[in-house]
């Protein structure tokens, strides 16, 4: 597969981590741009934040302080940061579209039950309207300690 440029949404969460390695790997081996991106929601979608993330949400100059913080896991891979406004999957697809990515990377909190119910995904979101192929990374779960 021959890429051009490789979106990556990131929520910061430690979720992305594994996510973010490979992202970086598979725009190393096609020879892609890595577009690490952050959608700031409006502050009324969830009550200013503080229901989705249990905390505050930070101020745009912190967000974007964040978000070029994180970088390829290879050097070598060229990069750039984009931080958006609105409701994170349509942003991000819209992004995307805009773009012309040739693939979304990104990572997914595997919620499920109520916690899904009342946040929605965004991943499941993204991978339904993108017009682009979209690769998850679940972290496994950690294995139970061995009696």
């Amino acid at each position: 597969m021959k890429a051009t440029k490789i979106l990556f949404p990131t929520d910061f969460s430690h979720t992305g981590d594994a996510a973010m390695q490979l992202a970086t790997v598979l725009a190393r081996d096609t020879g892609a741009t890595l577009l690490i991106v952050h959608a700031e929601e409006p502050p009324t979608a969830y009550g200013g934040g503080e229901l989705y993330y249990g905390m505050p949400e930070p101020a745009t100059d912190e967000l974007r302080k964040m978000l070029h913080q994180l970088e390829p896991t290879d050097p070598a891979v060229p990069y750039e940061h984009r931080l958006i406004t609105g409701d994170p999957a349509h942003a991000i697809v819209r992004l995307a579209k805009d773009e012309a990515v040739d693939m979304i990377v990104m990572g997914t909190h595997g919620r499920s039950g109520l916690s899904r119910m009342l946040m929605g995904s965004v991943a499941e979101a993204i991978v339904r309207r993108a017009e682009c192929p979209v690769l998850t990374y679940k972290q496994p779960a950690k294995k139970a300690a061995t009696v």
